[in-house]
């Protein structure tokens, strides 16, 4: 963690916040690095700093070649579906064989490592919608900061949840499992609400410094954060808190910024011998609201079950709509839980939300069909709207 950060090691931190170019943001780094005292409490910070650096030069080196005209390995892969869900995992954990086996894909399948060089998709069937799977090269957890790993994780940060493969064939998979977990916390991405998670939204539109969330500060007052906020030179902001936060947390959320993702944590292999006496030493790693599937990708066990976790914890709802007199879409609209009507009538075009009057409601919402709604009606999965205009 950051610690006796001299003002100008601030500013510069401060100047990398506020870039807006690959650029400036590699010069406002590189001017940090040399500006940040050297000792054990800024450890992590140079570790995070010196990654950041690799990452926007590796992105910079990138979008010349492509302005070039050069080849080279597809690494983004644009959302499609319901849903983008990215396969991490080490090296044969089984997650190429999960994705032939879920998906309309066929990655190559070979019993050595590394066989999967670029991330591949595919679409997973789940009733009514499809949502999208994407295969990725295997995490390197004795190189964590080499730029395999680095487009993984850029990867993850992009997808709307994640899948975590951990082959029941390692020695100890828990232990596998808990490097991966503490690789991805060490990039910022945390995968359970039971960890204190912080967000600092900065914006001139804000006056001060506001605090929202259902979090708890466990060391610090508000005024320990305005402090704080202000020798970082911010001084506008919500500050959105989530679990136990400690001041640190609050200090390391100001230059990396955190992010949750729901996870899945699938356990492969489940069909060889003494795999489940692997299982019991795994559970606590998870948190409450991180869902754990044994699977296996030979026998199909537990694979049933994987789109219907991905519904949840993506915590989507499919509303279905009608125009007057004309039967319904059967396409339905993907929408986040809580999704009100006016919500809704935005999402298909703003022109409906800007002239509705009212809308007609079937389904589980409704308590009996065609009710008559306005736009602050809450929509359940499953309903059917009807939306009428001035």
């Amino acid at each position: 963690m950051p610690a006796n950060l001299t003002a100008e090691a601030k500013a510069k931190l401060a100047k990398y916040s506020e870039a807006r170019t690959i650029e400036e943001k590699i010069q406002a780094l590189e001017e940090f690095i040399s500006a940040v005292p050297k000792h054990k409490g800024t450890e992590n910070l140079l570790l995070w700093a010196r990654r950041r650096l690799a990452e926007l030069k590796e992105e910079k080196e990138e979008r010349r070649r492509k302005r070039a005209g050069g080849g080279g390995p597809r690494i983004f892969v644009e959302r499609a579906g319901a849903g983008q869900v990215v396969l991490i995992g080490p090296p044969n954990s089984g997650k190429s064989s999960l994705l032939a086996r879920l998906t309309n894909a066929r990655p190559e399948i070979a019993p050595y490592p590394f066989t999967t060089q670029t991330p591949i998709p595919g679409m997973l069937q789940y009733e009514d919608i499809q949502f999208q799977l994407v295969d990725t090269p295997p995490l390197l957890l004795d190189q964590p900061d080499s730029p395999v790993n680095n487009r993984i994780l850029g990867l993850a940060r992009n997808a709307n949840a994640l899948l975590i493969v951990v082959g029941l064939d390692e020695p100890d998979p828990g232990y596998t499992l808990s490097r991966i977990m503490e690789l991805l916390e060490d990039r910022g991405i945390v995968v359970t609400r039971r960890r204190g998670l912080v967000r600092i939204l900065k914006s001139r539109e804000i006056n001060g410094v506001k605090i929202q969330g259902s979090g708890r500060m466990i060391d610090f007052t508000e005024d320990d954060l305005r402090r704080l906020l202000a020798s970082y030179r911010i001084y506008n902001a919500i500050v959105e808190i989530e679990g136990d936060v400690s001041l640190d947390d609050v200090e390391k959320a100001i230059y990396q910024a955190r992010m949750y993702k729901p996870a899945i944590i699938v356990l492969n292999k489940s069909d060889l011998p003494e795999a489940r006496m692997k299982v019991s030493k795994i559970g606590e790693l998870a948190g409450d609201d991180t869902p754990l599937v044994i699977a296996s990708a030979k026998t199909g066990e537990g694979l049933n079950d994987i789109g219907g976790i991905i519904f949840k914890i993506l915590g989507i709802i499919r509303v279905y709509t009608k125009q007057p007199n004309k039967e319904p879409d059967p396409n339905p609209l993907i929408v986040p839980k809580g999704t009100t009507v006016i919500e809704a009538a935005r999402r298909i075009h703003k022109d409906l939300a800007r002239n509705f009057k009212y809308a007609k409601i079937w389904g589980p919402s409704a308590r009996y069909p065609g009710q008559r709604v306005g736009g602050e009606h809450i929509l359940e999965d499953g309903d059917l709207i009807e939306i009428h205009t001035r």
